[in-house]
């Protein structure tokens, strides 16, 4: 769906809200839901972000349910994911899109081989290094690379910056994984997709139907894995081009549906 493309509001909020009918009455339901910009509101310090308190609630109140999983699909670290989604321990967590995965209790080892310990600590050195010299920007450590954050410059100049940082990282390795999200460009020596995270999800939990919701470009792989025909639902936040079938305004919007998914799930008894 691109933006010149989208149906009518009116429409489009009526096959939505039918979607979720639908989606409370499947025998297993997974929602899978990136955290930034989904939701908790995009904040200057990364550990202060937060979901809002009705989108929290109401995901408390869909854990409680029988067949029923939520999960938090990110492109987070999974220590960070942890702190801002305030996860327990039986928590379902993808964390650095889908590279690192914590099922409840148990995680997935990353098992870095010499060459992309070697590998992730040059690339470290030559993005330390470009962030040093642009003030305004910030260098985030991944577990298997580094995010170039460039949210405080002036409007244009982020791409500047974003042409430097590809050619470091290329004089580094030609075969780094790339992602251009929001405000952020990303180099890691180990490739994984939300997708990929959303699939390993299903398979854990056996979910008969899943929701997904997000609204960063990165995104768009966990939407393009979804099947609507099984009653799959892709929701995206914000403007872009998406491959998701429904679209809404913002985080307080999803924090709406999630409470109305809430109260049909538990009508279902």
């Amino acid at each position: 769906m691109t933006d010149t493309e989208r149906p009518a509001s009116t429409e489009a909020a009526v096959a939505l809200a039918q979607s979720l009918k639908k989606l409370a009455e499947a025998d297993r339901l997974l929602l899978a839901l990136d955290f930034d910009g989904t939701l908790a509101p995009f904040v200057d310090k990364p550990k202060s972000a937060r979901a809002l308190p009705e989108s929290k609630a109401a995901l408390e109140r869909l854990e409680k349910l029988p067949d029923t999983w939520v999960a938090y699909v990110s492109g987070r670290p999974l220590t960070s994911l942890e702190i801002v989604t305030e996860a327990d321990e039986d928590a379902l967590l993808i964390g650095s899109h889908g590279v690192e995965i914590r099922f409840g209790r148990d995680g997935v080892s990353l098992d870095l081989s010499v060459d992309e310990l070697d590998t992730l600590t040059r690339l470290g050195e030559v993005l330390g290094a470009l962030v040093k010299a642009n003030p305004g920007t910030r260098l985030e450590v991944k577990p298997v690379g580094f995010g170039v954050h460039y949210r405080k410059l002036e409007h244009g100049s982020g791409a500047e910056v974003v042409a430097a940082a590809y050619e470091a990282a290329a004089a580094v390795s030609d075969q780094l994984t790339i992602r251009d999200g929001k405000d952020i460009i990303e180099f890691s020596v180990r490739g994984a997709n939300k997708g990929d995270g959303i699939e390993r999800l299903r398979e854990y939990t056996h979910a008969t139907a899943v929701l997904f919701a997000g609204d960063d470009v990165t995104d768009e792989d966990g939407f393009l894995v979804l099947r609507p025909e099984d009653g799959d639902v892709g929701i995206k936040v914000g403007e872009g081009d998406t491959a998701a079938q429904f679209r809404v305004s913002d985080e307080k919007a999803i924090a709406t549906l999630l409470t109305l998914l809430a109260g049909a799930r538990e009508a279902r008894g």
